[in-house]
């Protein structure tokens, strides 16, 4: 078993912000198994927690915010790619102010501190989202393509293409996490000289140096360019200007080091879904804001696994056919519910086994046999009805008539021999009869149909 992580002992690092150009301390602290990577600003009031999640992504001009309730850390993305690619599942980044420290522009020094602190291991066990199915985030008009395939692994296969003859078409591929850390982590972020003056106007760059970004120029410097730069940066004009298409006292390690520091700011973008992922993932332009696009999509799938019901036909049923007979009226052809597998205060797993002699299968495609989307909701909806009467001492004598379904989603089709599973969650308390439900049928793993509901409770005899 391939247990969870922490760090041996606290780090501190400070530096500049980026684009705030603000000074930050910057504490990492172990933390307990399953605690996740979380921000803590100790700069405000009550020291709010920000989770690194992808769901709380607010900001992507330039780098990745994360923000609750008014609460911003800014810039994430280099060290979630240093705890991703060492594989820290449990961190408390405490910070006094909203941006962590650009430090060189890249991993580097995050991953040397957490080397150096040493990495320890706890008892829970790791836990991974190995992809089922592919998953695309594309935008055309751009020629943005970003693909996420099974994969036994973690692959990255990554090209970009700009515009500055600086820079150019470029490739970079990650085979493993193993890689990281000599092949990535020292990268450093980059600009095109031509954006420079706009960033400057948008406050953008407030802690950018010569020292800490790579400045790509297609063409050499005038006299008063090169005085304004270095009156900028604070630099001596000596120092400043163009070899080999860079500006900077520093060289590039790579010659394609732009591809490389996207594929890191890749990596700290979706480290942001929330598990390690078995996927190989093929990126043509990616940046922060369509990365995080990918990571939604990603952690969405996350999610429905997560709450997948499982089924064990050894495990008696909480209900039989015949308890759910004296729950609902509904009879032959019409009862799609067969047993409950499982059933709580607010929720209800239900179980439909589809078979090959339904009567709807006679009509709906009798060369390709599918069971009707609107049947598989009917199913909910009995599942949803039986967690309403469950408590009711009369069942019999009372109907959940269904008032209204919302945002309805058919994801996959339900053929002959499926186990349809079908769970029932409230989303609010009933008040006055009125029953409001997220209904989620699955086969297997997969999402088939989603539904929200809301429904009447009524007494029908008296």
């Amino acid at each position: 078993m391939e247990r969870q992580s922490t760090i041996n002992k606290p780090i501190e690092l400070s530096g500049k912000g980026l684009h705030t150009g603000k000074m930050v301390k910057v504490r990492l602290l172990p933390a307990e198994q399953n605690n996740g990577v979380v921000f803590r600003r100790i700069d405000l009031e009550n020291q709010p927690i920000i989770k690194a999640s992808a769901d709380l992504v607010t900001d992507t001009s330039r780098g990745t915010t994360l923000e609750k309730e008014g609460v911003k850390v800014c810039t994430v993305e280099h060290l979630m790619a240093a705890l991703y690619a060492l594989m820290i599942d449990n961190l408390v980044v405490e910070l006094d102010a909203e941006e962590i420290p650009i430090l060189d522009g890249s991993s580097r020094l995050w991953v040397e501190a957490i080397e150096q602190s040493g990495i320890k291991e706890l008892e829970a066990e790791r836990r991974y989202y190995e992809l089922k199915e592919t998953v695309v985030y594309t935008e055309p008009e751009s020629g943005i393509e970003l693909i996420a395939m099974p994969y036994n692994g973690f692959r990255v296969d990554l090209a970009i293409d700009f515009a500055s003859k600086s820079i150019g078409a470029q490739l970079a591929d990650l085979k493993s996490l193993d890689e990281f850390k000599e092949n990535f982590a020292t990268c450093r972020t980059f600009v095109l000289l031509s954006e420079i003056e706009l960033l400057l106007k948008a406050n953008l760059i407030k802690g950018g140096d010569l020292d800490n970004a790579l400045i790509f120029a297609d063409k050499t410097l005038e006299e008063h360019q090169v005085n304004h730069l270095a009156s900028v940066f604070g630099k001596d004009p000596k120092q400043i200007k163009v070899e080999q298409g860079v500006l900077n006292t520093i060289k590039p390690q790579f010659d394609n080091e732009p591809a490389r520091h996207k594929l890191l700011d890749f990596i700290g973008d979706i480290a942001l879904a929330g598990l390690y992922i078995k996927a190989r993932f093929i990126l043509k332009k990616p940046g922060h804001r369509v990365n995080n696009c990918l990571s939604r999509k990603i952690k969405t799938l996350m999610e429905d696994t997560k709450t997948v019901p499982v089924y064990d036909p050894n495990k008696e049923p909480v209900y039989d056919i015949k308890a759910i007979k004296g729950l609902l009226p509904h009879r032959f052809p019409m009862l799609l519910v067969d047993k409950v597998i499982e059933i709580g205060e607010d929720y209800v797993v239900g179980l439909k086994n589809v078979t090959g002699n339904e009567d709807f299968f006679n009509g709906h495609f009798p060369e390709e046999p599918v069971m009707p989307g609107v049947l598989i909701v009917e199913a909910l909806g009995q599942t949803g009805g039986i967690l309403v009467l469950k408590d009711v001492e009369d069942p019999e004598n009372y109907s959940t008539y269904f008032m209204k379904f919302e945002e309805v989603k058919f994801r996959n089709k339900v053929v002959p021999g499926d186990t349809l599973l079908l769970k029932l969650q409230l989303t609010e308390p009933i008040r006055r009869g009125i029953v409001k439900m997220k209904g989620t049928a699955y086969v297997g793993d997969k999402v088939v149909v989603e539904a929200l509901m809301m429904a009447q409770v009524a007494k029908t005899k008296k």
